[in-house]
């Protein structure tokens, strides 16, 4: 008898903001503080528009498409700062149902990945303080494409990383941004309600603790 060969692998790609946690809030408070330095007065609805973007991006968004790239550096550093101080005076929890499934994925053999819009050391300091790192295989942030979500490169250098085919991924995300950018890679994509109401994904649910026990599998067979 011929021994079958393994299945191809499968991999989940999770962004972090809005999925596996909730910062919006730290996020939205950072980003006040430090434009305000720069006579931006940012509101909330201005910051919701621009979640999930990468800082470059945002900043072309608040001061102008000419703002000089020294000063998206300068102000981007002074955003990331304040965020890990506010991240490290208030502590963070991982939403509901991070923890089951990123174990359950781990058992039942899918590989994992991080695709993050977020600056490598706030990723860094996300990822520690939940407790989370050793699920991951691979995590990528804003420093290592040259475009952010909704170009596909984050999570397409993710799973080559993985060395697993797009169509063999899902990714969880809470963004219209990263879900097009998961379209746009030619992958399946879950949505979880946090921060956007209007979400289009192959699933979409309010927490993850609410996706069916096969969500994964139906998806990915």
């Amino acid at each position: 008898m011929t021994d079958q060969p393994p299945p191809p692998a499968r991999a989940v790609l999770w962004d972090v903001d809005g999925t596996l946690l909730d910062t919006a809030e730290l996020h939205f408070h950072a980003w006040r503080d430090t434009v305000a330095a720069d006579g931006f007065a940012l509101t909330r609805a201005r910051f919701d528009a621009t979640f999930g973007r990468r800082n470059d991006a945002v900043l072309r968004d608040y001061f102008g498409a000419g703002i000089a790239s020294d000063q998206i550096e300068r102000i981007s550093a002074a955003k990331e700062a304040r965020f890990r101080e506010l991240l490290g005076s208030a502590g963070v929890a991982p939403l509901a149902g991070v923890r089951r499934w990123l174990a359950q994925l781990r058992a039942d053999g899918w590989l994992q990945a991080v695709g993050s819009s977020a600056q490598r050391a706030s990723l860094t300091a996300m990822l520690a303080a939940l407790g989370v790192s050793d699920y991951f295989t691979a995590v990528l942030s804003a420093e290592d494409v040259a475009r952010g979500k909704p170009d596909p490169a984050v999570f397409l250098q993710a799973a080559a990383r993985l060395g697993v085919p797009p169509g063999r991924c899902v990714v969880v995300e809470d963004a219209p941004a990263g879900l097009a950018a998961a379209r746009a890679a030619g992958m399946r994509a879950v949505g979880v309600r946090s921060t956007h109401a209007a979400l289009d994904a192959d699933i979409v649910v309010d927490t993850l603790d609410q996706l069916p026990a096969d969500a994964f599998e139906r998806l990915i067979g």
